[in-house]
Parts: structure tokens; sequence; C-alpha cells
């Protein structure tokens, strides 16, 4: 059955007029789903009639807090949220000088089996709706009291194997009688699907592409990153190049900084080649400890020469700052956990 959370106003509108509800209905259903609302009885503004065929038709379900974690260190606030099959996934609240930032995740589990990431451990479940999505933001907010300002798409899943619901989504949070948030605000993170890539290039979205590239070569990339054997890192380069080229948006490369493997000298210098004339931000990622992986982060000395040289280059490069680290704040981990013990 389909929420109606995951609905257009327009959508709303076909489903009222068919319960021979007049039109301007849509826009106070609309209103309040986006609102949070966890009963119809809270849309007062509708006849007790109206309420009672809705809940019957498109039952509402609210998102279940199995696990909130909050950082002493930093004010991070992480989120384990029940879904209404069962599932779970992994939402993380960041505090910044800017706003506040949400990042969620667009699917249960992950296929793209990343060497470094906790979210691929325990294999892929199914896509998240739209409402799913929606509803991550939604209840962060309301439970945390904090109003959410920007969005990062970079939580369990990959956003571009999911691109039916996620584009849904995003016109959804992006919708002035909803959430109304810009899309100049939100950051949609990607593997490097290169045929999504060019699929969302055409959309020419105003959001922030960010690929996770975390290596200069495919002798490097092929043995952290499995998606690069179908995609190889020139392919990728290039279709980051047309995306430019049609977009205008400058793209944020994220390079998790892993100790021997891609953040020598070398490597940096051959980075500087590969993104020679493309519009490039390179997002230097301290690398978050996974149990299974012998993969260690890289020394700030390293991070700094590597760092130095990009930026010597004429590549903006910055060092992420490391948030939530005392609450298993990196993507996966806290589900990870909480499987393993249920």
């Amino acid at each position: 059955m389909k929420h109606l959370r995951s609905m257009t106003a327009g959508e709303i509108g076909e489903v009222l007029k068919e319960l021979n509800q007049p039109a301007f209905r849509a826009k106070q259903v609309f209103s309040w789903l986006h609102k949070g609302v966890t009963s119809y009885e809270e849309m007062t503004n509708l006849p007790k009639a109206l309420r009672d065929v809705l809940a019957e038709k498109y039952p509402l379900y609210t998102p279940r807090v199995l696990r909130k974690q909050e950082s002493q260190k930093d004010g991070t606030v992480k989120y384990l949220w029940a879904l209404e099959d069962g599932n779970c996934v992994e939402t993380v609240l960041m505090r910044y000088h800017y706003g506040n930032s949400v990042c969620i995740s667009t699917e249960v589990g992950c296929k793209m089996g990343c060497a470094f990431c906790a979210s691929t451990l325990a294999g892929f479940v199914r896509r998240l709706e739209p409402s799913e999505m929606l509803d991550q933001v939604l209840f962060t907010q309301l439970d945390s009291g904090q109003p959410i300002s920007h969005i990062v798409l970079m939580g369990i899943g990959e956003p571009l194997d999911n691109y039916d619901n996620v584009m849904r989504f995003l016109e959804l949070v992006n919708d002035p009688e909803g959430m109304n948030i810009s899309m100049r605000h939100i950051s949609l993170s990607t593997c490097g699907l290169v045929p999504m890539i060019e699929k969302l290039a055409e959309k020419k979205l105003q959001l922030t592409l960010s690929v996770s590239l975390h290596a200069p070569s495919d002798e490097v990339r092929d043995t952290i990153m499995p998606v690069n054997k179908a995609y190889p890192t020139e392919e990728l380069l290039s279709a980051c190049r047309r995306y430019y080229q049609k977009t205008g948006r400058r793209i944020s490369f994220e390079y998790a900084m892993i100790d021997g493997v891609n953040d020598t000298p070398e490597a940096a210098k051959l980075l500087v080649r590969r993104l020679k004339g493309l519009s490039a931000h390179v997002n230097m990622i301290p690398l978050n400890h996974v149990e299974e992986s012998p993969l260690k982060p890289s020394t700030k000395q390293n991070v700094a020469r590597f760092q130095k040289i990009l930026e010597d280059a004429g590549i903006p490069a910055t060092v992420r700052r490391s948030l939530g680290g005392d609450i298993d704040a990196s993507c996966g981990q806290l589900r990870r956990n909480y499987n393993k013990r249920t």
C-alpha cells in the first residue's frame, strides 16, 4: 500500500477526488503530513468522516526510536529507527555553525561492498520508500526540537541505486507547502554509478553531488570499492565532467584517508592530475574504524601532507571534522551493533 506521505499534493488530490472531497482538502492533508502528524485525528480541520476513511484506507505509520545516542563531545545525535516491516535504519543529526544537518539513509543495507564501510556488512535488504526518507528528517526534527536546514543523503545505502524514490523524496522535501528545504542545502552522495549520474545531470538540480572517490587509480580503487570494476575511475571522472558542464554545480569528492593505501604523496599527485580542469572540492575524511576491517586511519601528518599537495596545485581540500566518535556515528555501525545483539 502506498503511503500518503510518499505522494505529492497533486496525487493526494486525486485520492480525495475519488472520495468526493473538494480540491482544497489536498493542500490541508499534505500540510498536516509534512508537519509529522502520527494520526489523522490530529488533522483537526478535516471532517471526522474523512479522517476515518483515510485512516482505514491509508494508515499512517510512525518510525519508532530503537536507539538514540548523543555525543558528549559535540552534541551529535544518532538515531536507529524501526520501520513498519521491522527493519531498521540510521539517521544522524549534526550541529554546525550554519545550521542543523541531518544525514539520512536511503536503503536498508547496501549492496556496494566498500571495504571501509559498516553499512554493507549485513548485506542489502531493500530500498526505502520516499515517505521513509522524509520521516527520518521530520521525526529527527520533532524528537530533537532542532530545526533542520540541511540534508545529506550519505547514510546507509546508495542513493542512486534507489533513484526514483530518492527523486520523489527530493521533490517532497523541497515543496514550499512541506519542509521547504532548498536544493542548495542538500547533498547527495554516490559511490559512482555512472549511468545514474548521467541521468541525474539531465535534471539540472541545484543540489551538491558528492562522489565517493577514495582513490585516484583503478589499481587502488578496485581493492576497496567493487563498483570500480563496473565503472573505472576515468569513466567516472568523465561522467563528472559532463555533470558539471550540464549543471554548473561544483562536485565534491569524498576521500577517506586510509593509512598506507591511498594517503601517499604519489596518490595525492595523481589525484591532482585526474581532477585537473574539473571544478572540484576534495573532502578528506578521517577513516572511522570498523571492527571487521583491517584498514586503519591515516596519521595526522599524512593527512596534512596530502592536503598541502592538493592545495598547492589549486584544488580546494578540507579535512572533515570528525563528529560523534563516541556514539558509533559512522555509517552503519549502530545498526550493525544492534543487529548483532538482537
